[in-house]
């Protein structure tokens, strides 16, 4: 989803670093093999993932829907030497695919995977976290975010994606459409919560940034 109009969005992709070589790889193999492939992070978004984690400089990561494991590799890139990434998804048949290109980084070791549901998951980690990144089901997010409110570092930072939901936030919701409703719940929720500042930027589907106070 682009919020700005498709010559400037080329310009802006054209003017930021482009998405290392084995990304382009994986890239490409998703888009060959597995379902759904544009819930991949894609290259923009992957820099903006790599960079904040470089500022971030984080021991420990944890994301929450890690789908073939590109936006894993992109908060990789800032991890700490000694640090650890867990990263959670509900579907085994893709932990195969993970692992493969997990395996082709040089964070292979330190990259954890988790295969199932992530409400149970979550609370069975005995880490405190400097970065989260939540990029699953949106009926959770909320779920989420009160799990992992409990395990963040003071100064941590919680990354959320999808939550403009294709400008739906701002439309008239369908009555089934839960997704929609859990996100503008989501929303509320991180710009009244006084254990967190938040700043939403309209990144791709809207990209969250919120620093544990």
């Amino acid at each position: 989803m682009h919020f700005i109009p498709d010559a400037l969005d080329t310009y802006v992709v054209n003017h930021t670093q482009q998405e290392p070589e084995l990304l382009q790889k994986l890239t490409r193999e998703t888009y060959q093999k597995i379902l759904q492939p544009r819930m991949l992070s894609g290259p923009y978004q992957g820099r903006v993932l790599s960079m904040l984690s470089k500022l971030i400089h984080p021991k420990y990561i944890l994301e929450i829907g890690t789908y073939t494991g590109y936006s894993a590799l992109c908060l990789a890139e800032g991890m700490q030497k000694d640090g650890e990434l867990h990263t959670i998804d509900i579907n085994e048949e893709l932990e195969d695919f993970q692992r493969k290109y997990f395996d082709l980084s040089p964070y292979g070791k330190q990259i954890h995977q988790h295969i199932g549901d992530a409400t149970k998951i979550i609370p069975s980690l005995h880490t405190h976290f400097d970065l989260v990144f939540i990029d699953a089901d949106k009926p959770n997010y909320p779920a989420y975010f009160d799990l992992v409110i409990k395990k963040m570092n003071p100064g941590g930072v919680i990354l959320s994606d999808n939550v403009l939901w294709s400008g739906k936030v701002i439309e008239e919701v369908q009555e089934d459409d839960i997704s929609t409703r859990a996100l503008l719940q989501y929303n509320k929720l991180l710009v009244e919560d006084k254990r967190v500042e938040t700043v939403l930027l309209p990144i791709r589907d809207g990209l969250t940034i919120s620093r544990v106070l």
